[in-house]
């Protein structure tokens, strides 16, 4: 089938890409990059994580990031509720999306979240349930859809069952995460193709990582398929703790490269996506993972007041 002619992205720089920096980012730069990812018209911005300070420590200013970042209207700012707690603190702050992760094999869950696969779906139940009748909608996400830093690969029709639940629960989406990037072009393909049984494509987003260089290719062959949203990562921050050796997300700049070249519509800007990047790159104090953006920096520098 032709390739969509808009696509949506999901900026997780803020959440995913931040939590598993090592520096320690303050509740002022955290919201300096949201404003930032805002202007640059990203449509859908992961703003913040309600899990315990205890074990991600990076999220512990959650509920003062959602206070003072600037919201657009039309802009989505989901929010990671793992549990009931998590939920009642964004609904206190009056999130309008949440999102739930589960993982797709045993062994990663249980490194990760400490309970069975089954245990992590019971427990997203009742987020779902009182985030929908709060008319907050749910995202769902699976971990190690295409590899397991413990499993080895893994059989597609796992993540489908898996993916099957979460629908069921009342996820309106179901972010595919191929956590340590080991997916290419045919297995994504292949991944999409079998979940597509219980769950409409463009009910489905791509969460690609780059460790093996694969995560654009990835992308493509998402699209021929019909999906259409993807999750990427402002100069491709964060990663996962959890999985030796694995890089980072996506970079943003690197899919919107991408996209642009092939005329697919996405509403965001390059230049303002390049301002939020170095925003928060010179606060970390290292050089964007982003291909393009290191490329356009030095071809195109920006200029003093948009390095501010």
């Amino acid at each position: 089938m032709p390739l969509p002619r808009r696509v949506r992205i999901v900026e997780v720089g803020p959440r995913d890409g931040l939590q598993n920096e090592k520096a320690s980012v303050p509740t002022d730069v955290k919201v300096g990059l949201i404003d930032r990812l805002t202007d640059a018209g990203l449509p859908s911005i992961e703003a913040a994580s309600f899990v315990s300070p205890k074990w991600v420590p990076q999220m512990a200013d959650s509920a003062q990031v959602m206070a003072a970042i600037r919201k657009k209207p039309g802009v989505r700012y989901p929010v990671l509720t793992p549990n009931m707690k998590g939920l009642e603190a964004a609904l206190a702050v009056h999130c309008d999306e949440v999102a739930v992760f589960v993982a797709a094999t045993e062994s990663f869950s249980r490194k990760n979240i400490n309970c069975s696969i089954a245990e992590s779906l019971e427990r997203a139940r009742p987020v779902t349930e009182e985030a929908r009748a709060h008319g907050v909608r749910v995202r769902g996400y699976i971990s190690c859809v295409l590899g397991c830093p413990y499993e080895g690969e893994v059989e597609p029709q796992r993540v489908r069952d898996v993916a099957g639940v979460l629908k069921s629960l009342g996820c309106y989406e179901v972010s595919l995460g191929d956590t340590i990037g080991t997916g290419t072009a045919g297995k994504t393909q292949k991944l999409i193709s079998t979940i597509a049984e219980v769950i409409p494509i463009a009910e489905l987003a791509g969460h690609f990582h780059d460790t093996y260089g694969q995560a654009l290719a990835n992308v493509y062959a998402a699209m021929e398929l019909g999906v259409a949203t993807f999750d990427s990562s402002v100069a491709g921050l964060g990663g996962c703790p959890y999985a030796k050796g694995a890089t980072g997300n996506l970079a943003t700049e690197d899919l919107l490269y991408m996209l642009d070249g092939l005329d697919i519509e996405t509403g965001v800007d390059m230049t303002g996506l390049r301002i939020a990047g170095q925003y928060i790159c010179r606060f970390i104090g290292r050089a964007p993972v982003s291909r393009v953006a290191r490329a356009l920096d030095a071809k195109q520098p920006l200029s003093p007041e948009h390095a501010a």
